[in-house]
């Protein structure tokens, strides 16, 4: 019986970290393959989704980021946009992940071109993706 009683609060303490994920995956969709986004590009960034910022076959895929991901979490942590946080403001929140985007944006990739100027010609940002 105690083990079923515990068994909610082991889910509870799992998915707050999963909805700051999900959050910033939902704005990175929004903010890049909105209407006017190339369709092949959101047909690619779609079939990528979670390694545009992890690295696929790596064993621990959450903590395995790409350099883009790695870009991405010098600017967003995800401790700091709790599920709380993120129901509470959720505009703010919103526009903070999205400068985070662009601040990471900004950094280069190991190509030489700033992560940004990639996903502006319809190119996945990371080039150690695995994909």
């Amino acid at each position: 019986m105690k083990r079923l009683l515990l068994f909610p609060v082991f889910l509870s303490l799992l998915s707050t970290p999963a909805l700051a994920t999900s959050s910033f995956s939902r704005q990175w969709k929004t903010d890049f393959l909105g209407e006017d986004a190339d369709p092949d590009f959101v047909k690619t960034a779609r079939r990528a989704g979670c390694y545009v910022c992890h690295v696929k076959g790596h064993p621990d895929k959450k903590k395995a980021r790409n350099e883009y991901g790695k870009a991405v979490y010098e600017f967003l942590d995800m401790e700091t946009y709790s599920r709380d946080y993120i129901k509470a403001n959720p505009e703010k929140a919103a526009k903070e992940i999205s400068e985070g985007f662009k601040k990471a944006g900004e950094k280069l990739s190991s190509s030489g071109e700033k992560f940004s100027d990639k996903l502006e010609v319809g190119k996945l940002p990371a080039e150690d993706a695995g994909l």
